[in-house]
């Protein structure tokens, strides 16, 4: 079943309080999935977005994601003891309200977002890759991500990017958002260093386990700068998204 609800929860905190976010990445992903109405959850370290390699973490931002029963449950989860935890750390913090559009491949052998049917949208749309390396294919993998992730950071309607893992090494995502999806699928098809990737990824047997999702955006509630927003909040193109 394809969920109306998904939550991107993403949080800033000060460089004194990387300890404290490292043990409740320990202790709360149960605690999280374990939550009334939560479907599919995972916590996620962050990367920059320069290189989504292993060097490319940040330990002061990190985030939660999360597929939902209903709307109300999700409005639940601020006041919730692991929504209340990470916001004791964060010094800024933004909630992103996703409607799933497409979704290929499967999550810690999960359809998290089940079969959506796509359509049209006017307005923002996230995209979602992630990933379970092979081992044996991890140093190829990383050293064909800079052109890719240099290509990203220059590309036309881009309007935040950084990369995400459950774990530093071998468990690899991206999230990105778009003005719109005409400017998401120029990239993802018509770039070259980005259609060089895709053809690579097949002969290459990177992934041990994949997923490409896409979503329209709802809404941004909280600091966008936190995703490291470009577009201004007063553009009525990104204001609201797609709610």
């Amino acid at each position: 079943m394809t969920p109306d609800l998904v939550t991107l929860h993403v949080w800033r905190i000060p460089r004194t309080a990387v300890p404290g976010a490292l043990a409740r990445m320990a202790t709360h992903p149960a605690r999280l999935r374990r939550l009334p109405g939560v479907r599919f959850a995972k916590l996620l370290g962050t990367g920059t977005g320069t290189g989504f390699g292993p060097g490319d973490a940040d330990l002061t931002r990190w985030a939660a994601l999360v597929v939902w029963d209903s709307p109300a449950a999700a409005a639940a989860f601020d006041a919730s003891p692991v929504g209340r935890s990470w916001a004791r750390l964060a010094r800024a913090r933004v909630r992103v309200e996703l409607r799933p559009l497409t979704s290929r491949g499967e999550w810690s052998g999960h359809r998290p977002f089940g079969e959506p049917s796509g359509g049209r949208v006017a307005g923002p749309v996230l995209a979602l890759t992630r990933a379970r390396l092979r081992a044996r294919r991890a140093v190829t993998f990383w050293r064909a991500v800079p052109p890719v992730a240099a290509a990203l950071h220059a590309a036309p309607g881009l309007l935040a990017r950084f990369g995400v893992g459950e774990a530093p090494l071998g468990w690899q995502g991206t999230v990105s958002v778009w003005r719109d999806a005409t400017d998401l699928v120029a990239f993802a098809y018509r770039h070259p260093e980005h259609r060089a990737a895709i053809t690579r990824t097949p002969t290459e047997g990177w992934y041990a386990e994949e997923l490409f999702a896409r979503f329209a955006v709802a809404d941004v509630v909280g600091d966008r700068t936190v995703l490291g927003w470009v577009a201004p909040e007063s553009d009525p193109a990104t204001a609201r998204g797609n709610a």
